[in-house]
This record gives C-alpha cells, sequence and structure tokens, in this order.
C-alpha cells in the first residue's frame, strides 16, 4: 500500500534528500542533547527524591501542557476526526506504552546507573527488527540480523560485569526497551493509517498518557510523598520542583524531536538513531557522573556499540 508518504519519498530530487539529511542530522543533535541532560538531572533528582512515577508524570504533563500553544504558534492544523477503531486500536494503546515505557525508564535510572541502563536500551534494534518482521510486514537483509549478534554479546558482558547491578534495574530497563521499540513501530504505522501532523498525535498522546497516568501517580508515590517526613525535613522542595520543572521541558524538546526524527525515517532507521544516542549518552554520562566501571564492562559496552554501527 502507498501512502502520500511513500510516494513524496520516491520523487525527491538529490537536493531534496540533501535538505532533509541535514534536517535529520540537527534534530537528532538536539534530541541527543536534550536527552543527556535530562538523564543527567534525573540521577540528581533520584538522590534527593526517590519517585520515578512523579518524574514521569511531570514528563507526561510537560508534553500535554506545552505542545498545545506551541503547535498554535506554529499554525499546525488540528487533525480530523480519528476513527473510533483506530483510535482504540492504535491510539489507546500508544498513550499506555508512553507512560509505561517512561516509568520503567525511570526506574532502571533509579535503580541503576545511567550508563549501565542506556547500554541495555542499545538492544532496541533487536527489538524493532522482530517487531517491524512482525506487525509491519518488513524483511531485514541476513547482514542485519548478524549484526544484530554483537549487540546481545556486548549487553550480556556489560551486564555481567556492571558494578552498581540491580535485577530489578535490568528488568525495567529492557521492558522499557521493548516497550520503547513497539511504540516506534505503532507511531509510524497510526502516522501512515490516520494521516495526522506527527505533533498533533504527540500531543494527542501526552494527554491521553497524562490522564491515564494521574490516578496511578495518586495512589503510588502521592501518598508516599505525604507520609515521608523525612523528607519533607531533608529536602528543600524549591530545588526538587525546579528539578521537576526541568527535567519536564527536556523531556517536551526530546519528545519533539524524536517524533519529528521518526516522521522522516523508517522504524530501524529511527531505532539505531535512539541505540546511536544511547551510545553518546553512555560515554558522556561515564565522564559527566564519574560512574564506577570495570576493563572487562568498557568492553562489553563497546562491543554493543560495535553492533549498532554495523546496522
Amino acid at each position: 500500500m502507498y501512502t502520500k508518504h511513500t510516494m513524496a519519498a520516491k520523487m525527491k530530487t538529490p537536493a531534496d534528500v540533501y535538505r532533509e539529511g541535514c534536517r535529520v542530522v540537527f534534530l537528532c543533535a538536539m534530541w541527543y542533547t536534550s536527552s543527556l541532560f535530562q538523564n543527567v538531572i534525573n540521577k540528581h533528582l533520584f538522590h534527593e527524591f526517590p519517585y520515578p512515577t512523579t518524574v514521569s508524570m511531570a514528563h507526561m504533563l510537560s508534553v500535554a501542557v506545552f505542545l498545545g500553544p506551541v503547535l498554535t504558534i506554529w499554525k499546525v492544523s488540528p487533525p480530523e476526526i480519528i476513527e473510533k477503531r483506530k483510535f482504540y486500536y492504535l491510539i489507546i494503546p500508544l498513550a499506555f506504552g508512553k507512560f509505561f515505557a517512561s516509568i520503567s525508564a525511570e526506574f532502571s535510572i533509579l535503580k541503576v546507573s545511567v550508563s549501565f541502563a542506556h547500554t541495555v536500551k542499545a538492544t532496541m534494534p533487536i527489538f524493532t527488527v522482530l517487531l517491524s518482521r512482525f506487525i509491519l510486514g518488513e524483511k531485514q537483509t541476513s547482514f542485519v540480523y548478524l549484526s544484530l549478534l554483537p549487540i546481545i554479546c556486548g549487553v550480556m558482558v556489560a551486564t555481567l560485569t556492571e558494578l552498581s547491578f540491580d535485577l530489578a534495574g535490568l528488568i525495567s530497563a529492557l521492558v522499557a526497551t521493548i516497550t520503547f521499540a513497539l511504540q516506534n513501530v505503532y507511531s509510524k504505522k497510526a502516522l501512515c493509517d490516520i494521516g495526522i501532523h506527527h505533533l498533533r498525535l504527540l500531543l494527542i498522546l501526552g494527554q491521553l498518557s497524562s490522564a491515564m497516568l494521574l490516578p496511578i501517580w495518586m495512589v503510588i508515590d502521592l501518598r508516599r510523598i505525604l507520609g515521608d517526613y523525612e523528607l519533607h525535613a531533608r529536602i528543600s522542595w524549591l530545588w526538587v520542583v525546579s528539578l521537576l520543572f526541568l527535567t519536564g521541558f527536556l523531556n517536551f524538546l526530546q519528545n519533539i524531536f524524536a517524533f519529528s526524527v521518526l516522521n522522516l525515517i523508517t522504524p530501524l532507521s529511527y531505532s539505531i538513531a535512539n541505540a546511536t544516542k544511547r551510545i553518546i549518552i553512555i560515554l558522556l554520562s561515564l565522564a559527566m557522573l564519574r560512574n564506577p566501571v570495570t576493563m572487562v564492562n568498557i568492553a562489553g559496552m563497546m562491543t554493543a556499540i560495535f553492533g549498532v554501527f554495523l546496522l
């Protein structure tokens, strides 16, 4: 089935391809930068305020609150009425996946080092290849499948030698990775099937995921925060709220850049771009946060990185 996006891609001139390539590179650079600082801020925040569901709530609300006015300023036209079947089949699962992946990712950052969490998340191309095969019917070359082996081996070595290893952190990082991969594939399918502007889709997902997460946050975190008198005596609420606002705003920027990249490229290319982001975050977080690592641990990370670049 040919969509307008597919037909337009086939009619592009070399100049169009060059401009689009520059646009993707710029968006990826902004995406990587906002993601790096968000992860570093989250790690510092969790040292004083160990409530990952609250951080995820700030992330969901930032998209729901900030994106609407931005789309109005940019004069992005509102979407047509979405068919009920597509709304329940595509939009609702995407909204659920958005907040579920966010909670899983933040919990992994709470439990393990940033570098280890992102080493695990570098396995996203593996899940994207498999999900794209079953959901979108996309087939990859034998070389692509073989390139996944170094990623698997590298992550296994990094896991076995991780000094800050925590089983719950590993599982949550894997769950977040699988959910993100599933989201990428389904988001691309929604953009093609519904014909909606990618940032309008992001706004709808942000609003729905905020509504879904709110009662969960009230049960899991709000009650505990109100009863944590030691926390009240220890922290500066102005500092915590400022960091929550900052991480939320950075997440808002990251979502805009990420969805814009996904709109321009295939799910597999997006997962490779995402894995490249993980590599940069791994290297820079090691330098900025000074996490203790061994040479074998670094070798595992580099093996996984090598597998990503083979793709």
